[in-house]
């Protein structure tokens, strides 16, 4: 049976909107493979969009931590 937030349509991301990381979508991608390991805090969010350029969107994070870019598949609206 499929999963209930497979079913609902994901709200299209843009510039400013809180979002974590959806683990299922990171492991196994490119972006997983570069790293150490996958820190608590993308998983636990938020992150902020900062920018998006095609596919891919630069995070801020609110911990002393560098930006990223990730796959915009790979993320997920934060909770309110």
């Amino acid at each position: 049976m499929a999963d209930a937030a497979q079913l609902e349509p994901q709200t299209p991301l843009k510039k400013g909107n809180l979002v974590r990381v959806n683990q299922a979508a990171y492991s196994g991608s490119i972006e997983a493979s570069a790293s150490d390991g996958l820190p608590g805090y993308l998983i636990e969010g938020p992150g902020e969009i900062l920018a998006i350029k095609g596919d891919y969107a630069q995070l801020r994070w609110r911990r002393p931590v560098p930006d990223v870019w990730l796959r915009l598949d790979q993320l997920e609206a934060f909770p309110n």
